[in-house]
């Protein structure tokens, strides 16, 4: 199982080359980890030890009475979840079934949970898989092992002058390579959502809510309210049986069934309720903060002296003015990677070939600003 876990970990590895942004890596590293791990837990637990334990008769086979029930899904009855235990019924939910149909809550996914995490899984590295191929290693192959800084001034002087001649003759054309990279955040924060509305529909409308509705149910008085817990993931259910008994009639079975397996599922899905609704919060940020980017420059060149306070405000000034805005991610991706002093160079040495290229005086900030 360690050895699984230590695999897993491997797979969903992040390169030390930073190609995206911190949130955009929550959701292709450490949320596929997490639904990863929980799909192969459930698993483990599903072919190790009983995942259903029904309370059999000598008529029915213990193994076929748990393999049926298993199969075609157990139910619990709806009006019966709020009286009291011990007292009216035995446990919540479990009560005389003869009544009308529409009381019977059906329990069918939980054979499923393990595919449907690991389909989620998939879902959030897609987004990453798309950047990947779209990105096509050029932030590693830009930054030639400059991150590391150590090396001969010569060999130094060569790959920043090869760095700069790059910048230099493909100025203006970086937008559709950035323009693709938010299209994936985009992807990212539209999966994350309809996961949502995905795992709302896998438990039958009881999930947008789940979280808030264990929220409130912790602070009011017990007695009072039902467990969302116990009602979406019951830990006893009821199994109804049909057999030919030896007159050859239909005989009907009633069997109590032990979910187990369900202790786990609640804790996955509560914390996967508010694991989402970060992910959204944050992401729907981050979409914000790129829709800025796009249409002010001036943000762009705040944003870059606070991240690289090496490099002078006029340097940044002349680059923006100049350039668009996919040059601006590609270069902030390239100062993510390189070492500060090199980074710092190469921007001024770019600021100053952009600067002595102009046939008049660059004009201040309040000039007429080239978007992207």
């Amino acid at each position: 199982m360690l050895d699984i876990f230590r695999g897993l970990k491997n797979l969903i590895k992040v390169s030390h080359v930073k190609t995206d942004s911190p949130v955009f890596r929550l959701h292709y590293s450490i949320t596929v980890m997490i639904l990863m791990s929980f799909s192969l837990i459930i698993t483990t637990r599903q072919y190790v030890g009983n995942p259903i334990d029904c309370v059999h008769t000598k008529d029915i086979p213990e193994d076929v009475l748990n393999t049926y029930c298993w199969i075609h899904s157990t139910y619990a009855l709806k009006s019966y979840f709020n009286k009291k235990q011990g007292i009216s019924v035995p446990y919540p939910g479990i009560g005389n079934s003869d009544g009308d149909l529409h009381e019977k809550k059906h329990y069918k996914y939980y054979q499923w949970v393990c595919f449907c995490l690991f389909f989620q899984a998939i879902l959030f590295y897609t987004p990453r898989w798309l950047w990947k191929s779209w990105e096509g290693g050029k932030i590693h192959a830009l930054i030639m092992d400059l991150d590391i800084g150590i090396c001969s001034e010569a060999e130094k002087k060569q790959k920043k002058k090869l760095l700069l001649d790059y910048l230099w003759e493909n100025l203006r054309y970086h937008n559709w390579w950035a323009y693709r990279y938010y299209v994936c955040e985009l992807l990212a924060l539209i999966n994350v959502i309809g996961q949502m509305f995905l795992m709302n529909r896998f438990f039958d409308g009881e999930f947008m809510t789940f979280g808030l509705d264990v929220i409130q149910y912790m602070e009011a008085d017990q007695e009072d309210r039902m467990d969302p817990m116990i009602y979406i993931f019951p830990r006893m259910t009821k199994c109804t049986f049909f057999k030919y008994g030896s007159s050859g009639e239909v005989e009907k079975h009633d069997a109590i069934c032990i979910l187990p397996l369900n202790v786990v599922n609640e804790k996955i899905y509560i914390f996967l309720w508010f694991w989402f609704i970060l992910l959204t919060l944050l992401t729907l940020l981050t979409i914000i903060y790129r829709v800025v980017i796009i249409f002010s420059p001036r943000m762009r060149v705040y944003l870059f002296r606070m991240r690289f306070r090496l490099v002078r405000r006029d340097a940044i000034e002349i680059i923006v003015r100049r350039s668009k805005m996919g040059d601006w991610f590609l270069l902030y991706l390239l100062g993510e990677n390189i070492d500060t002093v090199i980074f710092r160079d190469v921007v001024q040495d770019l600021a100053n070939r952009l600067g002595h290229n102009q046939h008049h005086r660059v004009p201040g900030l309040k000039g007429e600003i080239q978007d992207a």
